[in-house]
């Protein structure tokens, strides 16, 4: 029902649910709130001068759980189920369409969630994805239409140019590598330099890098395992590339359940700290099946904020063209094949672990 209503399963993240919150444990507060606007309406709202109207945009607007990106409009029947009244809620502004002027003349644009502000600062298109490798794992692509998830695992957002971007996450990214590294008692550089010593497939190692459980698959109560140690295996460099092409296989696996929905992925951009890696650099091509661009260290959300400000300011149909400067494309060449057996071996080991993903 939720999926049908908002093209996303709430969680804790989303407005409705802290509105929840609030209901049940704070009432007197609760039945105080006349109006509801996020931290960068207010922000705006504050920039105007305090005008009477309120804005926001579709994007975080997508993130509250009472707008929907299928609809283009708010479900204010979910505000008063969560929140047991009626409130006001902020106009909800256009991709280029301008949130007002300052008193000194200054024009204000729309803003938005910060992985529509990423996308919009890589100038990710259709057929592109976006991987973030934080502690977890964020990928979101490009999409021309918003998508309806019943199983929840993809939560359907709108972006800064009036498409949509179907999102899921995994559990496990970052967090792999360190521990990893932790236990080879090395840091992240000397784990990729570990890495680049060995071969694809890690010498028979795999690693489900299942350390708090997973979403993609759905393994809420799993634990990691390293399957294939034998003597031969049992060294340093194939458990760092291990932990390196398990972590991606988890990546590829979010991947495909985007592409099972019909989203095309011709290109991931790879952003976050551990993206920085040359092992992860040379090895995520091969994993994922497509070229990945590493883009040079940046803040892009502060980058899209900054260029859909510049499309306000000029009004035109498109956001100006901003090139993505000392970028680096990676393509897999040949050596897709290797990372197709990697990908095999995992599933296949996924599979004898975790019986009820064969259909995965």
């Amino acid at each position: 029902a939720w999926a049908q209503a908002i093209a996303a399963v709430p969680a804790a993240t989303y407005t409705v649910a802290k509105l929840r919150w609030l209901a049940e444990f704070e009432p007197a507060s609760a039945k105080r709130l006349a109006e509801v606007l996020l931290p960068h309406d207010w922000l705006v709202w504050q920039l105007l001068g305090h005008p009477k109207r309120r804005t926001t945009d579709r994007g975080d607007a997508s993130g509250t759980g009472y707008w929907s990106p299928v609809t283009g409009r708010y479900r204010e029947d979910l505000v008063k189920l969560a929140l047991g009244h009626e409130v006001r809620l902020p106009d909800v502004l256009g991709p280029a369409e301008p949130a007002g002027e300052t008193p000194e003349g200054l024009l204000i644009s729309a803003g938005t969630g910060d992985n529509m502000a990423a996308a919009l600062g890589l100038g990710a298109g259709p057929g592109d994805a976006v991987v973030s490798l934080g502690t977890t794992g964020t990928v979101f692509a490009v999409h021309d239409e918003p998508l309806v998830d019943e199983s929840g695992a993809i939560a359907s957002f709108a972006d800064a140019t009036g498409r949509h971007l179907p999102m899921v996450g995994t559990l496990n990214a970052a967090q792999v590598l360190r521990r990893t590294a932790a236990l080879l008692g090395t840091d992240l550089e000397g784990l990729s330099e570990l890495a680049l010593q060995s071969t694809p497939g890690s010498y028979g190692l795999v690693m489900l890098p299942y350390l708090e459980g997973e979403r993609i698959p759905h393994l809420p109560h799993a634990a990691g395992t390293l399957t294939g140690l034998r003597a031969e295996s049992m060294e340093r460099e194939h458990v760092a590339r291990a932990a390196v092409e398990g972590m991606l296989c988890g990546i590829a696996d979010a991947l495909d359940v985007l592409r099972g929905r019909g989203v095309a992925v011709r290109r991931v951009f790879l952003v976050g700290a551990a993206g920085r890696l040359a092992a992860v650099q040379h090895i995520a091509p091969l994993v994922l099946g497509v070229p990945v661009v590493i883009p040079p260290p940046g803040d892009y959300a502060a980058r899209g904020a900054a260029r859909q400000a510049a499309w306000a300011l000029a009004g035109s149909a498109e956001p100006p063209q901003w090139d993505l400067a000392d970028a680096v494309t990676v393509e897999p060449g040949e050596d897709v094949v290797f990372g197709q057996a990697v990908r095999q071996q995992y599933a296949s080991v996924r599979e004898q672990v975790h019986p009820e993903t064969r259909t995965y």
